[in-house]
């Protein structure tokens, strides 16, 4: 496995690697867990090599976020990739990512303005500059995200669709289902910043979500579910709950009942140090 920290070399490892056919690309922030090994072996079936790359891009943590405080741990993270077959670890440093004079924002209307958008201004800017730049570095001829973070993968499309990016092109952006651990909490590296007794209590989110779409399902008003899926992480230790959203899955339009289109539920919600978030599926009505 190579690991590769300046662009003149990635670029000369990459067109070896594309010799030998398609080039998966997993784009993470480090700190790895099996959700994000999953979203590696689903890239070793769907292509001939695999590149994941490793940045914590300052440019989506918001003022008064965990930037600093983000996981690094490179090392950790090239053994397990190691162990997975990866081809190319690509990490690079912020002074390659941004260099002096760096001046371009892209910024991505409609599906990143709801949700994690109003509540991170400017986040879904750093993410959806940072992935072109991935894109554009590596050119896979595929890339895989994990369905946790919906919205990000939703403002990640839309930019790859209005851009008319060619490596990769929109429709080989793929989704991977959430990873859960055994109680049913979304894999996350900011589980890490919980605490025992926090994260006992943290599986009340997936908990109160399922709890929330048996009742939309069943025909109880929108409002209630919702309402009633807020008060019970408050009551379970939660110190706030950010959103919880029931979504056009395609455009995230915010919806007022339940429809006849593919749903999701979204949350977002506090916990000690984590914010933690989650999506599930709603059947249509």
């Amino acid at each position: 496995m190579q690991l590769i920290h300046t662009l003149d070399p990635l670029r000369s490892a990459v067109e070896s690697l594309r010799t030998d056919g398609a080039i998966a690309l997993v784009p993470t922030m480090g700190a790895l867990h099996d959700g994000h090994l999953t979203l590696v072996r689903e890239a070793k079936l769907r292509a001939a090599r695999v590149v994941v790359s490793i940045f914590v891009n300052p440019l989506q943590f918001g003022a008064n976020e965990d930037l600093d405080a983000y996981p690094r741990q490179l090392e950790r993270d090239c053994a397990l990739l190691d162990g997975e077959g990866v081809d190319l670890v690509w990490a690079p440093g912020v002074e390659v990512m941004y260099p002096a004079g760096f001046a371009t924002n892209i910024a991505v209307s409609g599906v990143s303005e709801g949700l994690d958008g109003a509540a991170r201004p400017g986040h879904f800017d750093g993410v959806a500059t940072v992935v072109c730049k991935l894109f554009n570095q590596v050119r896979p001829d595929l890339a895989l995200f994990g369905e946790k973070d919906w919205q990000q993968l939703a403002v990640i499309r839309r930019m790859a669709r209005d851009l008319d990016l060619v490596l990769p092109h929109a429709d080989a952006i793929h989704g991977v289902a959430t990873v859960r651990e055994a109680d049913g909490l979304a894999m996350s590296s900011r589980n890490a910043y919980l605490t025992p007794e926090q994260r006992a209590a943290a599986v009340a989110l997936p908990t109160a979500m399922r709890a929330a779409i048996v009742e939309i399902e069943s025909g109880v008003a929108l409002d209630d579910a919702l309402s009633g899926l807020a008060r019970t992480l408050l009551a379970s230790g939660f110190l706030s709950v950010d959103y919880a959203e029931l979504c056009d899955a395609a455009d995230l339009s915010v919806l007022p009942a339940r429809s006849n289109k593919p749903m999701r539920l979204l949350v977002a919600a506090r916990i000690g140090k984590a914010r933690l978030i989650d999506n599930m599926a709603v059947a249509p009505s």
